[in-house]
Formats: C-alpha cells, sequence, structure tokens
C-alpha cells in the first residue's frame, strides 16, 4: 500500500504562501479603499467595468471572484450611490448591461492609483522581469488546474 503525500510543513507549501500573499494584498487594500468608502468587491467591480464596460452580473461575479447573489448587493451599493447606470430591462436577454457614471470613473481612478501602489509595494523586492515571471508562472498554475480557462 503506497503512502499518499500531505501538504507538510505550511512554510514550504507553495499553496499556503500564496493564501498568505492574497490575504496580505486584500488587508493593504481594503485599508486604502475604505476611506473612499469602498470595500474590495466594489473596487474590484468599478475596476471590471473601467476595462469592459457594458458587464453583466454573472460576468463581473466571475472577474471579481464573487457570487452573482454578491455581486447583485454590490451592483445595487453601488448604483444607490450613483457610481453606475444599469436599465430597467434588458436590451436583449436577461443580462443587465452596467455602465460608470462620471461619478464612478473618479471614485475608479482614485481607487485604481491607490491599488497599483499597494501592488508596487508589494512586488518591490522583485525585479520587472521576475514580476512578470511570477505573473506568467502564475496564471500557468491557473490554467493547469482550471481546464477551460484560457490565459489572459
Amino acid at each position: 500500500m503506497s503512502q499518499e503525500e500531505t501538504v507538510g510543513e505550511l512554510e514550504q507549501s507553495v499553496g499556503y504562501v500564496l493564501k498568505q500573499a492574497q490575504a496580505a494584498l486584500h488587508t493593504a487594500m481594503d485599508a486604502v479603499l475604505r476611506p473612499m468608502e469602498l470595500t474590495v468587491a466594489q473596487y474590484a467591480c468599478l475596476e471590471l467595468l473601467g476595462q469592459y464596460p457594458g458587464g453583466s452580473n454573472s460576468e463581473l461575479a466571475r472577474g471579481a471572484f464573487v457570487t452573482r447573489q454578491s455581486m447583485n448587493l454590490v451592483l445595487r451599493g453601488l448604483q444607490d450611490r450613483g457610481l453606475l447606470t444599469r436599465p430597467e430591462q434588458a436590451p436583449h436577454g436577461r443580462a443587465l448591461p452596467t455602465q460608470l457614471t462620471s461619478d464612478g470613473q473618479k471614485k475608479l481612478h482614485a481607487a485604481s492609483v491607490a491599488v497599483r501602489a499597494i501592488e508596487r509595494q508589494m512586488f518591490s523586492p522583485l525585479s520587472a522581469e521576475e514580476q512578470c515571471r511570477l505573473r506568467n508562472d502564475l496564471a500557468i498554475c491557473v490554467a493547469a488546474i482550471s481546464p477551460g480557462q484560457s490565459e489572459e
């Protein structure tokens, strides 16, 4: 009978360190976004809409790594604050294409600058080449565990 391999020491587990990095990034993003009255999920939604206008609830949820139900709450909150607009009825099908308002674009710009500063700080120990390699290596890992997803 063969013995199955276990995770072993957490400090040596790539997955554990990756989760630590994600948690550290999330915490730092939360700290800079909170004074702007944004959550990380709200920021992600604004960033997605800024880069891909007209996204549906489902598309935004996938892009922000939240459920459709959670994204619906995010969208409602941002809409109530005047940061985005959604039509009352879908132009076709069921998807309500969402757009940033000018206030939403201003909020996104400020938040994006703050988040980029956090990313620069986090990755400052790495050279530009090392950062590119890390991004590419992580994308390969994602593709290996998520069949059917393409690299962007």
